[in-house]
Formats: C-alpha cells, sequence, structure tokens
C-alpha cells in the first residue's frame, strides 16, 4: 500500500432506483463511527440480493484494491490456457497476498497506467471506476472506486471468469498474509470478524505521511476491506472507508472493523470473542505468555482486539500496571500481556481463563 496520501475528491453519484441486477433485502442500519465516511456493499451470491448498502457509488480513491484489475488486466488475453510465466506469478501472488506496492507498479507501468482502467471499465460493466486524475498518471491508488463496482468484480471473478483466472486470483486472495510487504497489519475488517474461511484485498493509504499539493486533498486516512466470506464465496463484502485528517491506523483498523462486524454476512461465522481496547505502541503478540516465546506480530496502536480467553503466564510490569495473566487473541493464535489490555487490570473481568 502506498506509504504517501493518495487523493481522489469524492463525488457522490446519483444513484437509479436499482443500482444493481438483485434487490437489497432488509437489513440493519449500518453502524458508521462519528467523522468517518463509509461506502458499503455486501451481495449474498446464494440468494442474489443485497443484504447491505450505504452510498454503494460514491467514489473513493483505490489504495491497493485497484490491483484486482492490474491482474485481471494481465491475464485477460492469456487464454485458453492462462499460462502465467515463473517471474510474473511470483509478482502477482505477492501483489494479491501481501499487497506488495512494487509488483502493482510494476505491472501499472508495463500494461499502460490509466489504460487498464480504460479497457477493464467496458470488460466487467463497471458504471463508476476511472483512472487516476489528470497530473498524476504514474498513481494507481488514485483510481476512483466504489463498493457496488467492487461487487461487480468479484461477481466476474466468481461467476464469469474463466476458472483458470478465478483459480490463480481467488486462491491467492484465500491466502493473504496478515502483514503487507511494506509492515502493514492487514487483517482489518473481514479478516478481523469472521472465522475460515475467507479471501480478502484490502486497501489502506495515507497512515505514514502527511503530504498535501494545491487543488488535491491528500489529508483524508483510507482503509478498505474486501473480498469474500462463507462456503464457496458464497458473500461479497465491499467496505470503503475514510477517516478524519490524522486518525492512527489503529483507530481506523477498530472502526473499519466495528462497521464490519454489524454487517449482515451470510454464510459467515464471526469468531466468538469479546472486543476489547488496547493501550501502548509497538506491543507484540507472543505464541506462549511470557517475553521468551517467539513474537507473532505487533498490535497496531490502541487497536481494540478480540479476546477469547486468559492465562497466567509471566509477571509483566510496565508502571502503574502489572499482571501475571495473558489474553489470549484468536486472530492472531497468539498471547498478549494484560498490562496492555483493557484498563490494565491484572485480570480481565468477564472473561474466562484459558
Amino acid at each position: 500500500m502506498r506509504r504517501f496520501r493518495l487523493v481522489l475528491s469524492l463525488v457522490l453519484v446519483s444513484v437509479s432506483a436499482i443500482w444493481m441486477s438483485g434487490p437489497v433485502t432488509a437489513a440493519a442500519t449500518v453502524v458508521v463511527q462519528p467523522g468517518v465516511t463509509a461506502g458499503v456493499a455486501v451481495f449474498d451470491r446464494q440468494t442474489g440480493r443485497f443484504t447491505e448498502s450505504l452510498n454503494p457509488d460514491l467514489q473513493f480513491r483505490s489504495a491497493s484494491v485497484v490491483k484486482l484489475l492490474l491482474v485481471l488486466d494481465f491475464l485477460w488475453s492469456r487464454g485458453p490456457s492462462y499460462d502465467v510465466p515463473a517471474a510474473d506469478r511470483a509478482r502477482l501472488e505477492v501483489m494479491l497476498r501481501s499487497s506488495d506496492d512494487d509488483a502493482a507498479t510494476y505491472y501499472w507501468d508495463q500494461l499502460g497506467r490509466s489504460a487498464i482502467i480504460n479497457r477493464m471499465v467496458p470488460r466487467l460493466g463497471l458504471t463508476n471506476t476511472a483512472g487516476p486524475p489528470s497530473g498524476y498518471p504514474g498513481y494507481w491508488g488514485y483510481a476512483a472506486f466504489t463498493a457496488a463496482d467492487t461487487v461487480r468484480i468479484y461477481r466476474y471473478l466468481l461467476d464469469q471468469a474463466p476458472a483458470p483466472v478465478r483459480t490463480f486470483v481467488m486462491s491467492n486472495l484465500h491466502q493473504a498474509t496478515r502483514y503487507g510487504t511494506d509492515g502493514f497489519d492487514q487483517y482489518f475488517g473481514i479478516a478481523s470478524v469472521v472465522e475460515q474461511p475467507f479471501a480478502i484485498k484490502q486497501g489502506w493509504s495515507g497512515f505514514a505521511s502527511s503530504n498535501t499539493a494545491a487543488g488535491v486533498d491528500l489529508v483524508k486516512e483510507a482503509l478498505h476491506t474486501t473480498g469474500t466470506v462463507g462456503p464457496n464465496d458464497r458473500t461479497i463484502v465491499a467496505v470503503y472507508t475514510l477517516h478524519p485528517d490524522g486518525t492512527g491506523y489503529g483507530k481506523a483498523y477498530t472502526d473499519v472493523t466495528r462497521l464490519t462486524r454489524g454487517l449482515n454476512l451470510p454464510g459467515a461465522v464471526k469468531t466468538p470473542g469479546t472486543w476489547i481496547a488496547t493501550t501502548g505502541s509497538g506491543v507484540r503478540v507472543r505464541t506462549a505468555p511470557n517475553t521468551t516465546s517467539t513474537v507473532i506480530g505487533t498490535l497496531p496502536s490502541t487497536v481494540e482486539v478480540l479476546v477469547k480467553c486468559q492465562q497466567k503466564g509471566q509477571l509483566i510490569t510496565d508502571p502503574p500496571n502489572t499482571s501475571e495473566w495473558w489474553a489470549y487473541l484468536p486472530k492472531y493464535q497468539g498471547y498478549v500481556t494484560n498490562v496492555y489490555v483493557g484498563t490494565g487490570t491484572p485480570k480481565l473481568p468477564n472473561i474466562p481463563d484459558c
């Protein structure tokens, strides 16, 4: 994901009475945190109905979700065998699984930059997808995407694409790594909420710089979670968000995950546990409740985490907090000292022992 702030002016496009094939079922109100702008579309492929819809045609800068179009354009004319040379396979796999930016830039330049978008829009019947604004031809993450068009992309992949294309793309999205090649934790939203099977293509931008340009909005942080949930990729999920200037990654991660938790996701099994806020920065998740065990990862600062249970382990002190209890985080399959979970009490209330 690009570390600079990507930009696209938000445009609210008028929505027709039926914006995609398939009716919208009665759904719970999508809960969006104050100050967050969201575009949401959830489509149940089994029933052919939308279970959630909020601002489905509102344009957002795509960030790395555009990588879906890069791989589809690359594969488009390679039939009928759709053989992928070894070097391209390696680049495409890391681009899809770990959201590698160097690979995206390689294909953006090799395949003609905005010409990729211009080709893929009519091929997939996209209605509000566009290339980067004039003056930014090299910035693939400036492409304009909507939740509605993202559902269209996945519906093409799952229901119309040649089998080798579908298998290649979806198998890689099902193997998405927790961390992108830029080090960002990409298991927010869909991956934080539901059990396997799920497939994700996430997008994030604006969390590592504060650039501005005349006449261009480079301020709001963007965080998007897209993909499928449930057996046989039953339900397609597209959630796009923009956050107030200066929002930290952990806060945006929490807000997108909260939004996703409240969605009606047919076929998905939501991971059980209790959501609890964390404190501190650079808090490590370990394979066992002690500091000699292997580090699995690092939590985004002040992120809200899902806790399944707690277990006694090594005594940890970080004044004024002290605890020998460690919270088990099922989504990380590891432990974090209770010193940094919740209010800092030695043992978390209402959380069972492991």
